[in-house]
């Protein structure tokens, strides 16, 4: 084969493959037993105003934001979320997506009094979602 039809079949191939396929050839793989988790507070939970939120990750380690370890990342909580934001992108900082690209696992959190959700997603080197997202389920708590 020439290497011009080379050139043309590796771009009908590259044309073929969707924006969500290409996304994901870029982004890092997870452990397949990667889970995120809620040390503290627990879901359902009733908290001061200001209260600790700890972070729990199993089946994978922490490293901050820019390094590029395998099998690595750091948290994301998400507050609020109603909608996930694309998984195919960096999260955006945001007072509902905040990050903790310096590695940490626990803030200090202060919210409104009310109900509200919280939620961790592990992020890469570059803030993105692994290309199997790594994401804690949904909890719910009671800011006093």
């Amino acid at each position: 084969m020439s290497p011009v039809a080379r050139l043309l079949g590796l771009a009908a191939l590259l044309c073929a493959l969707s924006p969500a396929a290409l996304a994901d050839s870029h982004r890092q793989p997870a452990p397949a037993q990667a889970r995120v988790y809620f040390i503290e507070p627990l879901d359902g939970a009733s908290v001061a105003q200001t209260f600790t939120v700890k972070f729990g990750l199993k089946g994978m380690g922490v490293a901050p934001a820019g390094v590029d370890m395998p099998d690595t990342g750091h948290h994301h909580l998400l507050v609020d979320v109603e909608t996930l934001p694309p998984l195919d992108a960096p999260l955006p900082a945001t007072e509902q997506i905040r990050h903790f690209g310096k590695g940490q696992t626990e803030t200090q959190l202060t919210l409104t009094p009310g109900s509200h959700t919280l939620q961790l997603l592990i992020g890469d080197k570059q803030h993105m979602p692994h290309a199997e997202p790594v994401i804690s389920e949904k909890i719910s708590i009671t800011v006093q």
